[in-house]
């Protein structure tokens, strides 16, 4: 395929951020606080982008995120029907399912992920997570998944690396547990990234005399991870404002 930029030579994956609202107020979080925040990346303009990506370049990976994206479903099932389309091999949700506590709402949300074509659903469970979030609607989600053949993991946040003995850690392992009887495998998670709120509440677990790189952020001169963000915000341009393809040919770090 021909390649737009040189700089996208290795590109393999494309994520959303489809909101910055989210239900949980997790002291671990790398954005900070998302109180105040609403709205979501438009679907139809999410998938077109998709489709203008594809026709150059050989993507393997769709990835919806937030925020909590299944506050809104419509536009997560939107992006990821256009990538199942496309043929994309993998087509992730990363959730902290808890969007609804109405059964009925909840096994809704369930069929759309399943017929949208979603084969990677990442339940984020944990510590932090679970400090605000009820953990009953978050494990119906889960067993409804589940039933349905949603291929779904647990990915939990570990505080300083999954080894760890800490409150933080012991307490993910407590939950973790509570999943046992619906046989969910357990993904290696992500170890907590010292920005926002874990430098704000989990100061004391870093040592800042040796800084951490970040784990996602891209090399300018070899993008492999297109981002979107909630306003359309994407590789210095809004692709609300400009076509996708002309603000990836015209992109300098």
């Amino acid at each position: 395929m021909r390649e737009v930029n040189y700089r996208f030579r290795n590109l393999k994956k494309i994520e959303f951020t489809v909101t910055p609202a989210c239900t949980g107020k997790c002291r671990h979080c790398s954005e900070g606080d998302h109180e105040g925040f609403s709205g979501h990346i438009d679907a139809d303009i999410a998938a077109e982008a998709i489709k203008k990506i594809c026709a150059y370049y050989s993507i393997k990976t769709v990835m919806t995120f937030g925020g909590e994206p299944l506050l809104y479903p419509d536009v997560v099932c939107a992006i990821h029907k256009t990538a199942a389309g496309l043929g994309i091999e993998k087509r992730q949700v990363i959730t902290n399912g808890y969007f609804s506590k109405d059964p009925e709402r909840i096994g809704s949300v369930v069929g759309a992920l399943k017929n949208s074509g979603v084969n990677d659903l990442l339940l984020s469970v944990d510590a932090f997570h679970q400090e605000h979030i009820p953990l009953e609607p978050v494990f119906d989600f889960a067993k409804k998944a589940a039933e349905a053949g949603v291929p779904i993991r647990l990915q939990p946040a570990w505080l300083v690396s999954r080894e760890d003995s800490n409150p933080y850690n012991n307490r993910t392992w407590e939950i973790i547990r509570q999943f046992e009887p619906l046989h969910i495998s357990l993904n290696q998670g992500n170890v907590v990234f010292p920005a926002g709120n874990a430098l704000k509440y989990l100061r004391e677990y870093f040592d800042e005399s040796a800084p951490v790189p970040n784990p996602y952020e891209e090399d300018p001169e070899d993008v492999k991870t297109i981002s979107f963000g909630p306003d359309g915000s994407v590789l210095n341009g809004s692709v609300y404002q400009t076509d996708i393809l002309e603000i990836m040919e015209r992109y300098e770090p």
